[in-house]
């Protein structure tokens, strides 16, 4: 039997932890996995982890920027597939091929769908994170996971 945790947010062991409510970040080699309910504020805090955890790891602000944006892009995605408060995964490593995010959702149904609007077409109002994930992490896919899906992603960039 597990003891009671005296926090619903968090690791209590670990004073950097985000107190954001329903949001639980697990340690992994080189990065973190984080179990929360898709909201504005944890996304924000998703942010924050990411940031601190990749420069921790010794990766440059641009590619901490880059990872940033790739993990709201998927964040935004999935809250737009599954609606406010779902349930979600977010893994952020660093790997010898750079850096790996992977979003887990629980509808394995509602798959990433491109829009045919260039990037920079002005009329281009949505639909444009796809298209910036084919730049930043290409290669990028989709599988089933026990969950429902996970979207995996490659960012190839220099680790100092």
């Amino acid at each position: 039997m597990l003891p009671p945790r005296s926090s619903a947010t968090s690791q209590p062991t670990d004073p950097n932890a985000p107190t954001t409510p329903c949001c639980y970040v697990r340690q992994r080699d080189n990065g973190f996995v984080a179990y929360f309910c898709a909201s504005p504020e944890a996304l924000r805090t998703l942010r924050r982890l990411t940031r601190t955890a990749l420069r921790v790891h010794g990766v440059s602000a641009d590619a901490g920027d880059a990872v940033q944006l790739v993990v709201s892009e998927l964040v935004g995605n999935a809250v737009r597939a599954c609606g406010d408060r779902a349930p979600l995964v977010v893994e952020v490593y660093v790997a010898s091929f750079g850096l790996a995010v992977n979003v887990h959702d629980p509808d394995p149904g509602a798959l990433p769908e491109r829009q045919p609007t260039p990037l920079d077409s002005p009329q281009a109002e949505r639909g444009r994170g796809l298209g910036l994930l084919d730049l930043l992490a290409p290669g990028w896919h989709v599988r089933n996971s026990a969950i429902g899906k996970q979207i995996r992603c490659r960012v190839p960039v220099p680790v100092l």
